[in-house]
């Protein structure tokens, strides 16, 4: 596939209308190239890029065979990046995901040897069939960029974005994640089947076995930091960061909630709605970002008791009722 990409602007800030419309057409084409691997998923192929620029992760519950392998992949080979495939079983250990510290006998020194952690895009796959300690083992990498072993830090460089899958909790032989580690992940999506049309499309070039291997990289892994620092720069008004605030206090006195929306979400729905909003072309945030982006923001991070199941409440009536009861901003907050 082949994509023009506009000249690189000036880094750091969205001054003028050609860092708006480089962003947006740049965001475009990767869009669009990964979509040349994962037919009819536009949709989730844009929450999962604006993961990668929000530099955050992205946890996928689906079913198998839905191409989230493919997904990882072709979003690496876009970016000129490397990946990397780890599966969790249950005898999976933390040094098989981190790495592990070698002596050497010949030099007389010990030697860290990387783990598949080191790597652009990072599948994690079927994360919850691994024992809480082997889940645990992500959790410092996801948060801070680096793992810590034998007592030494070790940066995974940047762009890194874990792309972790999870089976249905009520599957035989999972593990219910932590909400800690829950809390690490910027959004919560689902693949699917494709619809008709892509299926036909994947069964007459069924010869072609690997799609992800014929993606060619239009940007650079430099590209996309330069992305996250204009996304950065994009405006937010007080009174969306208001509506923001007011939504997490408003998901703790939910009826059926045990636990809503924390601080750490209430910065990542800031962070991918800047990038959202740069990926549409504009340089400040609407409302309508917010509420675009709630569902995948929030339906991980707000945990129901046990009576909800009873009553039958969910994630997705709690969100809309929470959507329902605060309304969006009208006008902006005056400042001095």
């Amino acid at each position: 596939m082949t994509t023009t990409i506009p000249s690189t602007p000036g880094p750091g800030h969205l001054s003028t209308p050609d860092d708006v419309r480089w962003f947006q057409q740049t965001f475009d084409a990767v869009a669009a190239n990964v979509g040349a691997a994962v037919l009819g998923k536009d949709h989730v192929v844009r929450l999962v890029l604006t993961c990668l620029v929000s530099s955050g992760h992205v946890l996928l519950e689906d079913a198998p065979g839905t191409g989230k392998t493919m997904l990882a992949r072709a979003l690496a080979n876009t970016v000129q990046g490397s990946n990397a495939r780890i599966q969790f079983t249950p005898d999976l250990l933390p040094s098989d995901v981190t790495g592990v510290t070698v002596y050497d006998q010949h030099k007389g020194t010990f030697e860290f040897h990387p783990g598949p952690i080191f790597h652009t895009i990072v599948l994690a796959d079927e994360i919850n069939r691994a024992s809480p300690k082997t889940q645990s083992a992500l959790l410092e990498v996801m948060e801070e960029g680096r793992v810590t072993v034998d007592g030494r830090p070790h940066e995974v460089g940047r762009p890194f974005m874990v792309i972790a899958t999870q089976n249905p909790i009520e599957q035989a032989g999972t593990y219910r994640l932590p909400e800690a580690q829950l809390d690490r992940f910027l959004m919560k999506s689902s693949v699917g089947y494709p619809d008709k049309a892509a299926t036909i499309e994947l069964l007459v070039n069924a010869k072609v076995r690997d799609r992800a291997s014929l993606v060619t990289p239009v940007i650079t892994s430099q590209a996309i930091a330069q992305m996250s620092a204009l996304a950065d720069e994009v405006y937010v008004d007080p009174a969306v960061i208001g509506y923001v605030a007011e939504l997490a206090e408003e998901s703790r006195r939910q009826p059926h909630v045990k636990l809503g929306l924390s601080a750490r979400g209430c910065l990542g729905f800031i962070r991918v709605a800047k990038t959202w909003a740069a990926a549409d072309g504009r340089d400040h945030v609407v409302p309508d970002d917010i509420r675009t982006l709630a569902v995948p923001v929030l339906c991980h991070r707000i945990l129901l008791d046990a009576e909800a199941q009873f009553t039958g409440v969910t994630v997705d009536t709690v969100i809309a009722r929470l959507l329902d009861s605060v309304a969006p901003p009208t006008d902006r907050v005056a400042t001095a």
